[in-house]
């Protein structure tokens, strides 16, 4: 059994992009986008469980701001992330058309199930790997290891997000340690 491999170096968006266009028979991969504030970002639909309405949450005690809390789904306990909040943007503010994308995410080999709390989710759109870019050097509102790519569509840039690192559960679980040792 094989160990699982750190990844060093950020994959080119464009050959992400392109095995997806490839896994789907060429025509491209489909993503969920959603709204963050004025911004549209995206993450491929083969990760995303489901989309559910914001629902109460249970808070834990000495989470960083950008853990919300957990909800029960069936029985499983969810961690939820407010996304504003974990691209340092403040905590956000629950509105009509609020929702959690559940989805899945890998830990040491093990699916594990998380909710990112979005201000509204727009639609499912196909981008070609031609359209994809890759991320910006500089002015990007998100880290750049957060960014898969900038997808085009129409007139306007969809910021596609590379979900495993923007909710890398072991970075989290070192902020949250970090959080705790600062609050003893």
């Amino acid at each position: 059994m094989n160990a699982p491999q750190k990844r060093l170096g950020a994959a080119d968006p464009r050959d992400t992009a392109a095995a997806a266009a490839k896994a789907s028979g060429g025509h491209g991969a489909q993503y969920l986008t959603f709204a963050l504030g004025d911004e549209v970002f995206a993450m491929d639909i083969r990760t995303v469980r489901e989309i559910i309405q914001h629902r109460p949450m249970t808070a834990v005690p000495l989470m960083p701001d950008f853990v919300r809390g957990v909800i029960n789904l069936r029985g499983a306990v969810v961690p939820v992330i407010d996304l504003r909040a974990r691209f340092g943007r403040g905590q956000a503010t629950v509105g009509k058309k609020t929702c959690i994308v559940i989805f899945d995410s890998m830990r040491a080999g093990e699916r594990v199930e998380l909710g990112l709390m979005v201000d509204a989710v727009s639609e499912v759109i196909e981008i070609t790997a031609e359209q994809i870019e890759p991320p910006p050097d500089f002015g990007a509102s998100v880290r750049r290891d957060f960014i898969q790519g900038m997808g085009k569509v129409g007139e306007r840039f969809v910021i596609l997000l590379e979900p495993d690192r923007a909710i890398d559960i072991d970075e989290m679980a070192e902020l949250c340690a970090a959080g705790s040792l600062a609050a003893a």
